[in-house]
């Protein structure tokens, strides 16, 4: 498969793709967005990209993960904790660099199946995808962390269960006119896209194809 050639002379000039498109060029455009606005998606807003991103694979549709959202006070709050854990007096100003944060929850589901770390990993995804629906949307956002992320002052402020666990926070706000995103370089695909080691596998699609010619014929 090739990749689309530039669908306008923008995008051309600055290797950028335009909104409207594609998922391709909606992930294509991404940045991260370390300073924002004071511009946020309202409830409702947020509510309907959030039902499009839970959308991700999820092993037996456990569904391990939930969001809250922090806005206003909530923010001051968890400079608090993010103090508290670090054994320092007063408030983190870190959750005031944007006017929404979103927490991202891993919830662990009793599963004889699915083992944590492909609970987390669906988790992350919907992290993940709501970050391209709202950058898409128009809003900045990174996704941020730190080591006091898995803090018990930390866990206790977002009223986490003992099954729970934080990955962080989506930091959402307005794009500035006066700003871009972060610089993202471009992925050598061919450096991290290998084939299995071993034999080749040509004598693996011979097999598939016979499978197949197997299968066509028991119906």
């Amino acid at each position: 498969m090739t990749l689309p050639e530039p669908s306008s002379p923008a995008e051309a000039a600055t290797g950028t793709p335009e909104r409207g498109g594609s998922a391709l060029e909606a992930v294509r455009a991404r940045r991260s967005w370390s300073r924002v606005t004071d511009e946020a998606p309202t409830r409702s807003e947020l509510e309907a990209l959030v039902s499009a991103a839970g959308r991700v694979a999820d092993h037996s549709s456990l569904r391990p993960w939930r969001l809250i959202e922090l806005r206003g006070a909530d923010r001051e709050r968890l400079g608090r904790a993010i103090h508290k854990a670090l054994g320092q007096d007063g408030s983190s100003t870190k959750p005031l660099r944007a006017p929404l944060l979103v927490a991202i929850v891993v919830s662990y589901r009793k599963s004889d199946k699915v083992p944590r770390w492909e609970q987390e990993a669906v988790a992350a995804g919907v992290a993940h995808t709501l970050s391209l629906l709202l950058d898409e949307a128009g809003w900045g956002v990174i996704w941020r962390t730190g080591h006091y992320t898995r803090s018990k002052a930390v866990a206790k402020a977002h009223g986490l269960g003992k099954d729970e666990a934080l990955l962080g926070w989506l930091y959402v706000g307005g794009k500035p006119d006066t700003e871009r995103g972060g610089p993202r370089k471009g992925v050598d695909a061919a450096a991290h896209l290998t084939p299995m080691p071993g034999k080749s596998s040509r004598g693996s699609k011979k097999n598939a194809a016979d499978a197949a010619k197997d299968e066509s014929t028991a119906l």
